[in-house]
């Protein structure tokens, strides 16, 4: 391994590409280690575990994200590892690539990934599958995994869509399900003691250890059978897997201020999705809606404590001078300081123009007093609630526990403090829906705009409805359900369109943007699939399928072609319906049931049933406990305030920053 750079080779292709800055690095906070920066063993053995971290979507995209920036920084700060990003290549810079010779590269170091140890994926959706394969092939790596010798990388999913890697079994060495700071540092000291031991048993022997500790999945240790319908028979541990459990649990970081990651966020040079400093202010989600799965994957809930956060966010705004900051969690109005945080937070910076944002909120949890605490120092941006469902029927169907009257009167509230722009969140195809539990949702924007013309006075409200398609998700109640044909889902679009359009009196006023039904259709596919799924994805990458999560590059035709050629070869009476419209039964094998996320499978087919009876679940922070099994099954439990501390106003614009440097130096 030699680490070298190759940007003078790619240096003379930045010319011929579009965004060439986004190849470049360099950017504020980056790290570039020594290649042997772990020094070697008493003979010769090198002791570095390299890891280069992938974003599989372009660098606008993968630069902000959140999950990759921690791990970036937790690596890094060890002496014996380096970590790397890289990020998918615009079709533009892959063809100059291919004919240049340059191997997929990270943006710090223009090293090749296939001269790191791990080569970590971060899938947030099933989406970049496809991105993979041309990284893989890029870098010189070959598709399939059981094809790699020692000189080639792990290649180690992660990310929300690792709960189910089985359609990526064939190009993936290994998965980690969960939170991915601790399983780092694991992997990093096997790998270590891996090399210092003069790397028995080969690459085999390496996955092996890994596989032991019951807390990385390596599919090739586990056979799938079939039944002659096409179901899973079961699922058994490889002979060779000595050791190795037949379930494998996943990661979960408890006490979050013991892990306030990013310390020192990442400034892109180039453009990117979001522009601002983000601090995570609690994991989890038990509000237990039932299309969820980040919800249901990532329980228990933790929350960081009010003074934990205030500190990321000064120390973060010192190393970056962004002018905004996100409070992110999966529910951020639902930590139980929050008001006391964003007061904190606004009277700390006011007049310096840092402006606070929430990601989408819950109607339930949202209140003036924290929106105008939340824009104090910013601009006065659109408000977004999820309603998720358009009637009431179908909201007590997800569990998704909000009225039209508590949504009407929010965006009262909201209009008569002045804001003019509303954005409301809905799915269409959620199991039992009807045109009508759609239709309802025109009735919902037509009471929005008509409120907020009343309490405003003013003629120049809006409210977006903003439509996706719902897709069914491994570890949900929703797992069993069919999903809803791409036809029927435009169909049903359609006539929610043509209400819309055909009030005269307030139809001008409601916006409408919606995905037709196709993507959702592959991503169905791609999330519910099994390991014969694989065949598609590498049949879709040969015919060109690049950037699917990108409309302009999505081909829904590409996929049912290439999804035809290879069912249509395959021993099993499988196709793309098997896998997206069709219910399943409550005995069937799912493709992730080796694969535990705490939640008990019981317990989800009993949500599934209160589901169909639309009953309604209450959140378990505030009652007692649902047994869902995360809590003794995982040995956690939540962890929420009030801690009862206030913010003092420490600011980097006084003494704050001078104050964090002299703390930081003193320890």
């Amino acid at each position: 391994m030699s680490g070298e750079s190759v940007f003078h080779d790619l240096e003379p292709l930045l010319e011929q590409v579009n965004k060439p800055i986004q190849y470049v690095g360099g950017e504020l906070n980056a790290q570039v280690k020594d290649w042997n920066c772990g020094g070697y063993g008493p003979d010769g053995q090198e002791l570095t575990t390299r890891w280069a971290l992938m974003y599989p979507d372009a660098y606008e995209v993968g630069v902000p994200n959140q999950g990759v920036m921690i791990l970036y920084e937790v690596l890094n700060e060890r002496d014996d590892a380096l970590a790397e990003r890289t990020y998918s290549m615009w079709p533009d810079m892959e063809a100059k690539m291919r004919e240049a010779g340059v191997p997929q590269f990270t943006v710090d170091g223009h090293r090749s990934v296939r001269e790191f140890d791990v080569l970590g994926m971060s899938f947030s959706t099933e989406l970049g599958y496809t991105n993979m394969l041309t990284a893989l092939d890029l870098g010189g790596i070959p598709l399939h995994a059981d094809e790699r010798t020692i000189d080639d990388p792990i290649v180690l999913a992660g990310g929300h869509s690792a709960f189910n890697p089985e359609p990526i079994a064939d190009f993936i060495d290994a998965a980690v399900i969960g939170d991915g700071e601790e399983a780092v540092l694991l992997i990093t000291d096997i790998i270590k003691e891996w090399k210092l031991a003069e790397r028995p048993g080969g690459r085999r022997g390496l996955l092996l250890e890994l596989a032991r500790t019951g807390s990385v999945y390596v599919p090739s240790m586990y056979e799938v059978d079939y039944l002659p319908d096409g179901r899973i028979q079961r699922v058994v541990l490889s002979e060779e897997a000595h050791g190795v459990p037949w379930r494998v649990a996943k990661h979960t970081v408890m006490d979050l201020d013991e892990w306030p990651y990013p310390k020192q966020p990442l400034v892109p040079m180039a453009e990117s999705v979001h522009e601002r400093m983000s601090v995570e202010i609690f994991r989890g989600c038990t509000r237990g809606c039932r299309f969820c799965q980040a919800g249901m994957i990532t329980r228990p809930v933790r929350e960081r404590s009010i003074t934990g956060i205030g500190e990321m966010v000064e120390k973060g705004l010192a190393a970056t001078g962004f002018e905004e900051v996100g409070l992110l969690s999966l529910s951020s109005a639902d930590h139980t300081e929050i008001a006391e945080i964003s007061k904190g937070l606004a009277d700390r910076y006011e007049g310096t123009q840092t402006g606070l944002s929430l990601p989408s909120t819950r109607v339930d949890a949202f209140n003036i007093d924290l929106a105008n605490e939340l824009t104090r120092n910013g601009r006065r941006s659109g408000l977004t609630f999820a309603p998720e469902g358009g009637s009431e029927r179908i909201r007590k169907v997800i569990n998704k526990m909000v009225s039209e009257d508590d949504l009407i009167n929010t965006v009262a509230a909201a209009y008569g403090a002045g804001w003019r722009q509303v954005k409301l969140y809905f799915m269409c195809g959620l199991p039992t829906e009807t045109d009508e539990d759609v239709l309802q949702i025109a009735d919902m924007a037509r009471r929005v705009i008509e409120t907020g013309r009343q309490v405003s006075g003013r003629k120049d409200i809006r409210c977006t409805v903003s439509i996706g398609g719902f897709v069914p998700k491994p570890h949900t109640p929703f797992q069993w359900c069919a999903q809803l044909s791409a036809e029927a889902t435009d169909e049903r679009l359609k006539k929610l369109k043509d209400a819309i359009r055909a009030d005269k009196k307030f139809g001008s006023s409601i916006g409408m943007r919606y995905h037709d039904g196709k993507p959702g259709i592959v991503e169905g596919l791609l999330s519910r699939g099994d390991r014969r799924v694989g065949a598609v994805i590498e049949a879709v990458w040969r015919d060109g399928g690049r950037f699917d999560g990108w409309s302009e590059h999505f081909s829904y035709e590409r996929w049912m072609e290439q999804a035809d050629a290879v069912f249509a070869a395959s021993e099993h009476p499988i196709d793309v319906d098997w896998y997206t419209t069709r219910e399943r039964g409550e005995l069937e094998v799912l493709p992730w049931d080796h694969l535990d996320s705490g939640l008990d499978k019981d317990w989800l087919w009993q949500d599934w049933q209160d589901a169909l009876s639309e009953e309604e679940v209450d959140d378990c922070r505030w009652t007692p406990c649902f047994d869902c099994g995360v809590c003794p099954q995982m040995d956690t439990d939540i962890q929420i305030g009030p801690t009862g501390k206030t913010l003092l106003p420490l600011t980097v614009l006084g003494e704050g920053a001078k104050k964090l440097a002299a703390a930081d130096h003193a320890h």
